[in-house]
């Protein structure tokens, strides 16, 4: 399952390092679990080995993978209708992009910064909206940094150059 000293991404609080693999005693049950240490936070949660895919605790994703993602950048967005901008509509995306940065999934978080840059090229973001962009953006650096050991303004600069294209082209 997960190692001692492995790195992990926690959904919605980014990439951690498994600092301990402990057993713990609850009467006559006994549980085993793993220390999370977070890269970027000062945090560190315990999570039950037996809930940790439960919770959406997963392996860092590999080079290959974030390259594929980073690729998916490169290719023109849709066009955007100017109903899906309305604070209405914002509350059902905010809604669905909430949900999605619950799963931790590297696709789903790519996603809503995808569609996030995109709707900035229409309008101004909202506060949400910008926040939320940066929170993605926060996420999608710490993981690229880790996995591909880049600096962050290197991971930064890695993942807005596979945007730029796109925008370019739209």
């Amino acid at each position: 399952m997960f190692s001692l000293q492995q790195k992990v991404v926690y959904p919605g609080h980014g990439v951690a390092q498994i600092s301990r693999i402990f057993e713990k005693r609850f009467g006559t049950d006994k549980a085993v679990f793993c220390e999370l240490k977070f890269l970027k936070k000062d945090m560190t949660v315990m999570v039950p080995m037996d809930r940790a895919h439960e919770v959406g605790i997963r392996p860092l994703s590999s080079t290959d993978t974030i390259l594929l993602m980073l690729e998916t950048f490169s290719v023109p967005a849709r066009k955007i209708d100017q109903q899906e901008l309305t604070a209405s509509n914002w509350n059902r995306r905010n809604k669905e992009y909430q949900n999605k940065l619950r799963t931790g999934s590297l696709k789903d978080i790519s996603e809503i910064y995808r569609d996030l840059k995109n709707i900035s090229r229409y309008k101004e973001l909202s506060f949400g909206e910008k926040n939320l962009l940066i929170k993605t953006e926060a996420l999608l650096v710490e993981e690229i940094s880790a996995a591909e050991q880049l600096q962050e303004n290197e991971a930064i600069e890695r993942l807005r150059s596979f945007f730029l294209p796109a925008l370019q082209r739209s």
